[in-house]
């Protein structure tokens, strides 16, 4: 039977060596509350320590004072596996430098192991992450030198085909956010962005006898309707209930609490976009490339659209009319709205359904989409892409391995160089006018998040649409297959790339 308690006194159930998995969504619908609990006690007591934090999408804040960031940095954790670190700006720093052992699992691979869990197995099957990084014949997932546990992710056979094996320790604690807890601790997610992996990380905890500690906005009288009681209270150890700090108005068209038609997504989505701290990407480059690539699109498509450039998409396909007769999809869980950018990604103004994540990643694997937009750090002459290892941080893979590796058409959208890089155009015509600093097309990627040679065995039709010109993944290599008027396709791209291509 659930109990409720303030968070201080639910955070005592964490006992040393733990489990903790987090359901979270980059930088939305953390239990911060609880965070916060854990790092009170810790500083007081030295405890809980010797955790390890399972999360499938990454737990952070965006700000490096909040949330998680502190209890991890001051010594709680010994190992955290997870999808991605786009939220957690000093977690992403130190997990380069030896402070505890850490892996990077493919974000949807890990929402099936936790399912998978749910169900009394000890892991999950698939067809991702073959011939990347994360396979243990190339690199394996850990990320420090310390990161050598070589139990997460096995290369094995299944009636002659090859699959990745995904297994997680066993999960003992659930930290979840709700929205609403009733008189029988049934758990509604109404004003909630996403629900994420919820139910599955409760009925994995609780078949590991462990304890499930959910943080919500209030207590309500009347029980949810069933079908939105998302956990059920015989599911639920503690309740913490922590008052939401006051939403600005501009987010209210997240939760779904009202509709939004598409003709109002472009109000909505400048009203965030206001408000945010990480404002969406308006620069030329950015723009050239998000008009390019938008012009791939086609009517009744199932679409993808990455974090960070790839946002750009979108708001070009709103400019040509493409929108309304597409539908895009979100990791989180949401289908057929307008993805939100920023700290509030994974959101979706006007979304016609937002499901379990877990299911959404099943859509992804099984190739239901039909083509989707990537970023890269880097693009090599086979056509490799390294979307998740940049320099001197680690940004995740997220789920970028599970939405490329079966989807029809891959639109990768990256700029020839970054940092200091100056573009302009002007009657059409496209000028370099400063090349940044860091190239990002090289001989050979760091770390592999997108593999060229297992693409062309699929029949994928793969894509790098760049500020100057556009090229296509060959059985060779990159073929050049597109400049823009005002490039000189020697002089500002030929010659800045270090290897040969057909063109």
């Amino acid at each position: 039977m659930y109990e409720i308690m303030s968070s201080d006194e639910a955070i005592r159930m964490i006992r040393d060596s733990d489990c903790i998995c987090v359901n979270s969504f980059v930088g939305i619908e953390n239990p911060t509350e609880l965070h916060e609990a854990i790092y009170r006690r810790y500083q007081k007591m030295q405890s809980p320590r010797h955790l390890t934090i399972v999360s499938s999408a990454g737990f952070g804040t965006w700000d490096e004072n909040h949330g998680a960031e502190g209890y991890i940095r001051e010594g709680a954790v010994d190992c955290l596996i997870c999808g991605h670190f786009g939220a957690m700006p000093s977690t992403k720093k130190i997990v380069l430098e030896d402070y505890f052992e850490a892996y990077n699992l493919p974000l949807g691979c890990i929402s099936h192991a936790i399912r998978a869990q749910a169900g009394g197995l000890p892991g999950a099957l698939s067809k991702v992450g073959l011939d990347i990084y994360v396979d243990p014949r190339q690199e394996g997932p850990g990320i420090n030198r310390l990161s050598t546990n070589d139990s997460y992710v096995t290369h094995v056979e299944v009636d002659g085909e090859e699959f990745l094996y995904y297994k997680l320790p066993k999960l003992t604690v659930a930290l979840i956010k709700g929205t609403a807890a009733d008189r029988k601790g049934n758990i509604s997610f109404d004003d909630m962005f996403m629900s994420g992996d919820a139910l599955s990380i409760c009925q994995a905890v609780k078949a590991n006898r462990g304890k499930v500690i959910v943080q919500v906005d209030r207590l309500v009288d009347t029980p949810a309707r069933p079908r939105n009681a998302i956990i059920p209270g015989c599911l639920v150890d503690a309740i913490v209930v922590k008052e939401p700090e006051i939403r600005n108005e501009a987010y209210e068209g997240l939760t779904g609490s009202f509709e939004i038609p598409y003709e109002k997504w472009d109000y909505w989505n400048d009203r965030i976009n206001s408000v945010s701290i990480k404002p969406a990407r308006d620069d030329e480059a950015g723009n050239i490339i998000g008009e390019r690539a938008a012009a791939e699109l086609r009517v009744d498509d199932i679409v993808n659209i990455g974090i960070g450039l790839p946002e750009v998409v979108s708001r070009h396909a709103r400019k040509i009319g493409m929108l309304d007769n597409i539908t895009l999809t979100v990791e989180s869980g949401g289908i057929g709205g307008f993805p939100v950018s920023g700290e509030a990604f994974g959101a979706m103004i006007g979304a016609a359904s937002v499901y379990d994540m877990a299911n959404q990643f099943d859509l992804y694997d099984n190739g239901g989409l039909d083509i989707c937009f990537m970023g890269a750090f880097e693009v090599d002459a086979e056509g490799n892409v390294n979307a998740h290892r940049g320099e001197g941080a680690y940004a995740g893979i997220g789920g970028f391995a599970n939405i490329t590796v079966r989807t029809p058409t891959v639109v990768f959208c990256t700029t020839f160089s970054t940092k200091g890089l100056e573009v302009s155009r002007k009657d059409g015509k496209v000028r370099i006018e400063k090349e940044g600093s860091v190239q990002k097309f090289v001989k050979k990627v760091r770390s592999v998040s997108f593999s060229a040679k297992r693409a062309i065995a699929n029949g994928q039709k793969v894509l790098y649409v760049t500020e100057r010109g556009v090229f296509r993944l060959t059985p060779k290599g990159l073929k050049l297959i597109e400049s823009y008027p005002g490039i000189d396709v020697q002089r500002d791209i030929l010659d800045k790339l270090p290897f040969e291509i057909e063109h």
